[in-house]
C-alpha cells in the first residue's frame, strides 16, 4: 500500500511538474494588423538603394524591416505613407534604430536613383529608396504579390502610377509577418513593431 501511494504521489508531482512547464512556455505573438507569418511569397529582392549599393533582405537581418511599393510622383497614398512611417519611427523612439523603412519605386522610368535620393530621406533620413531595371522592378512585385500599372496622362511623360497601397513588416530574420493597411493607425504599426523587436 505504502509503495502504490508512493508511485501515486510520484505521479501527481510529475503532472504538476508538466503543468508548470507549459504555463512557462511563451505566448503566441497577437498582433493587431494583419498577421502574414507563414506566408510563402515576398521572400527576398534583389535592387539598388539610392546610394547605388545593390540590396538583397539579408542585408537588412538584425532588424525589422517595412517595405512599401510607390512612386515620387505620386500625389496621395505616397507622401501620406511615408509621413505616417516617420511618425511610427518617432514613436518607437531608440528602438526605431532596429527598423529599417524601404519605399521601392515601381516606376523606374522616372525615378532615378538621384531623384530617390533627394525623396527618400526627407521623410526620414535612415529611411532607404530601392529601384532596378523594368525587369527587376516586374521581379519583385511578382514575388510580393504588388500590383502596378502606368494610368497614360495628357502628355506620355505626364503618366500616373496604379498600385498595391499596402506595407509589409519583416522580422529580424527577414520573414514576412505583417500587412500594414492605408490609413492603419500609428499605434496599431507601433505595437507590432514593438512585438517583433521584443
Amino acid at each position: 500500500m505504502k509503495k502504490v501511494l508512493a508511485f501515486a504521489l510520484i505521479a501527481v508531482s510529475l503532472l504538476a511538474a508538466c503543468g508548470e512547464k507549459k504555463a512557462e512556455a511563451p505566448a503566441k505573438v497577437v498582433f493587431q494588423g494583419t498577421d502574414l507569418t507563414g506566408a510563402s511569397f515576398a521572400r527576398d529582392f534583389a535592387l539598388t538603394d539610392h546610394n547605388g549599393k545593390p540590396r538583397t533582405m539579408a542585408d537588412f537581418k538584425g532588424k525589422a524591416v517595412i517595405m512599401f511599393f510607390g512612386y515620387t510622383q505620386c500625389p496621395d497614398v505616397c507622401p501620406t505613407t511615408m509621413a505616417e512611417m516617420s511618425e511610427v519611427m518617432k514613436q518607437l523612439g531608440p528602438q526605431a534604430d532596429q527598423v529599417q523603412v524601404l519605399f521601392v519605386t515601381v516606376d523606374p522610368e522616372r525615378d532615378t536613383q538621384k531623384l530617390l535620393a533627394e525623396y527618400v530621406p526627407v521623410f526620414d533620413k535612415r529611411f532607404l529608396g530601392l529601384y532596378g531595371t523594368p525587369e527587376q522592378t516586374a521581379a519583385v512585385a511578382k514575388e510580393f504579390k504588388v500590383m502596378y500599372a502606368k494610368v497614360p496622362g495628357t502628355t506620355p511623360g505626364s503618366y500616373s502610377m496604379d498600385h498595391t497601397a499596402a506595407s509589409y513588416v519583416f522580422d529580424k530574420q527577414g520573414k514576412i509577418r505583417l500587412l500594414l493597411r492605408p490609413g492603419q493607425p500609428t499605434s496599431t504599426t507601433v505595437h507590432d513593431l514593438k512585438l517583433l523587436l521584443s
